[in-house]
């Protein structure tokens, strides 16, 4: 005799059902819905007319973009189909169906707001009493751009196509010129032959003014850098009285180099070194992570392989966010971030900087582990002051805390979350995708915390 439970998929509801009956009373996509619903949405209210057919209410969409970057859906057509085959999704967009073409449009719209709502979130957090601003790592990952390094042009092979095109284009209205007397092969065109080639010198000639421009951008920058270097020379000449040994620093071109490139899909993205080894066309997103509640307090997406350049304007975002969030104490960083600039702005700005000087070595011996602490110096510069701090026990101590804040946070982001390439082009679209995700994962930590 069986015992199985009875399987009618036919017979309707007795009453309708209700979405809110769908979902544990502890899941996420309550949690997103929740967080959305005491944000400030005025702005994005206020941008729709109001004529026409009604629109889907902006919480109901950027509830769908957090919850699928939180989740791993982020292409507009799978967040479309998940409203249909997700019961997440369906609580969260009602039982609708917002399309694709939405959805996108919603996200392209709206882009530039999802910073200030990055904030809101974690003005809501600090109420919560989950987040506190106190000890901040800051730290880079590539992230793939939405484009291949295959179609990258360099100046020399743009040059090389473009003095090609050049003779094919000549040899082309001779042909057409002699078409009553010579045979033109079978099914080509002429007019038609012309006319690629001639698109094609003009994305070439487009691609080539942008490698020129950024060489002249590179030649200013490196002529300041050239003149630093010459006037430290001539310093240290009359300090020591006599010619400094070495070759003086070559001056920069401003030319482009063989080398320079640019990539015809996705022009702000760049070739940067990637984890593993190789290269491929990415940007560098960075992130400051604040230690112990792992929430992403600060965010930005730049096309510079190095991360140098990178502490001085995440000092400012900090700064601007200091009377809504508090202020930072201590930055931590790795060895890809110091520099004495670097170390004397974290000092003008009140944040005690803990950057890494040099690479740390591993499997260091039980003396070194618990040495005493270096007398601290005299009349310090802030190199040397940060230098003795992390020399001490207890600056280490708290050094320990980058390797274990920011890095996880990018690890969950790319590996379980999924995110390992921005699906948006142009440097300010990802800056705002950045953001998206960055958003997302607060949420997601923050209703982890909610749990523990």
């Amino acid at each position: 005799m069986s015992n199985f439970r009875q399987v009618d998929r036919e017979t309707g509801f007795l009453l309708p059902p209700s979405v809110d009956e769908w979902l544990p009373e502890r899941h996420l996509a309550r949690f997103v819905v929740e967080v959305i619903d005491q944000l400030d949405l005025s702005r994005m209210v206020k941008a729709y007319r109001g004529a026409g057919s009604a629109s889907y209410h902006p919480s109901v969409l950027l509830g769908l973009l957090v919850y699928g970057y939180a989740t791993g859906v982020f292409s507009s057509r799978k967040l479309e189909r998940a409203t249909y085959d997700s019961v997440a999704f369906r609580f969260i967009a009602a039982n609708d169906h917002p399309d694709h073409d939405t959805i996108a449009a919603f996200r392209r719209r709206f882009l530039g707001d999802i910073e200030r709502l990055f904030t809101e979130v974690l003005v809501l957090a600090r109420e919560a009493g989950m987040l506190k601003l106190g000890t901040v790592a800051l730290d880079g990952t590539k992230v793939h751009a939405n484009a291949s390094r295959h179609s990258a042009l360099s100046w020399e092979h743009a040059s090389r196509i473009e003095a090609q095109l050049k003779t094919e284009v000549k040899e082309l209205m001779a042909l057409a010129e002699a078409a009553d007397k010579a045979d033109v092969p079978d099914g080509m065109s002429v007019p038609e032959e012309l006319a690629l080639r001639e698109k094609r010198l003009r994305r070439i000639a487009e691609a080539k003014a942008t490698i020129e421009a950024r060489a002249r951008e590179r030649f200013g920058r490196e002529q300041a850098e050239h003149e630093a270097k010459l006037k430290a020379r001539e310093e240290k000449a009359k300090k020591r009285g006599r010619k400094p040994g070495g070759k003086p620093p070559l001056p920069p071109t401003a030319d482009p180099g063989p080398k320079d490139q640019v990539n015809l899909t996705d022009a702000d993205s760049r070739i940067m070194p990637v984890a593993g080894g190789g290269f491929d066309q990415a940007y560098n997103a960075q992130a400051a992570v604040a230690a112990g509640s792992m929430l992403v307090v600060c965010n930005d997406v730049v096309q510079a392989a190095n991360d140098k350049q990178q502490i001085a304007p995440m000092l400012d975002k900090l700064a601007a966010v200091a009377a809504t969030l508090g202020s930072a104490e201590t930055l931590l960083a790795d060895s890809g971030y110091f520099s004495q600039a670097n170390v004397a702005a974290c000092v003008e700005a009140g944040i005690t900087p803990m950057i890494a000087p040099g690479r740390e070595h591993h499997n260091r011996s039980w003396k070194e582990r618990f040495a005493a602490a270096p007398p601290a110096p005299q009349n310090p510069t802030p190199v040397e002051a940060m230098q003795h701090r992390l020399a001490t026990p207890e600056g280490r101590k708290v050094y320990a805390l980058r390797k274990q804040t920011p890095e996880p946070v990018f690890g969950i982001i790319k590996s379980v979350m999924g995110f390992r390439q921005f699906h948006l082009r142009g440097l300010e679209n990802v800056k705002g995708e950045w953001n998206l995700v960055t958003m997302a994962w607060n949420m997601k930590r923050m209703f982890a915390l909610c749990r523990a």
